[in-house]
């Protein structure tokens, strides 16, 4: 029951944190879609890492429900986005499981790295994939792929250093072992 309560936390604060990261950080949007610095990124990877693969995936999917409702958009390419969002920190986690051969361990800060960066690779890759088949509007600027992973992992790894202060503070450090 608490494991579906903080999923559910989590998929609210996912609109919550994506329109004030837009809020602070507008002065660093490159498109509508691209900042150089993207906080939300991290509570993406977070939810996987922390919730479990499939927990996890569901309550960035349901944040990106909700924050399609705050926004009105009930389109395919916003639907097509959310899947993106939700996908890329799983497909990171199941690379790094597979190359590793381990889950990955939150006190550490080079797995945390490694995960971050192949989250980032994966989340602007897909997204853009996306883009480039369905609304080819949203490809702005050529260097836009660079500037997504550069703001993802701008903004995921200031939120893996902070796991990685809170794992070592509060003892949180067994390999993320849900499913």
């Amino acid at each position: 029951m608490f494991e579906l309560f903080l999923t559910l936390l989590s998929a609210f604060l996912y609109p919550f944190l994506h329109v004030a990261n837009a809020w602070i950080f507008s002065f660093l949007e490159v498109t509508p879609h691209v900042g150089l610095i993207y906080l939300p990124a991290f509570l993406r990877l977070l939810n996987v890492l922390v919730l479990g693969k499939v927990r996890g995936t569901l309550a960035t999917a349901l944040g990106g429900m909700f924050l399609m409702l705050v926004f009105g958009d009930h389109s395919e390419v916003g639907f097509l986005n959310v899947l993106c969002s939700a996908a890329g920190p799983l497909l990171a986690v199941l690379v790094f499981r597979f190359y590793t051969g381990r889950d990955v361990q939150l006190q550490s800060l080079k797995d945390l790295g490694f995960v971050t960066l192949g989250y980032c690779m994966a989340n602007a890759i897909v997204h853009h994939l996306v883009w480039m088949l369905f609304d080819p509007r949203q490809l702005v600027v050529p260097q836009q792929l660079l500037w997504m992973m550069l703001g993802d992992f701008n903004g995921a790894l200031m939120g893996a250093y902070a796991l990685k202060w809170a794992a070592s503070r509060f003892n949180i450090g067994d390999p993320t072992q849900r499913s």
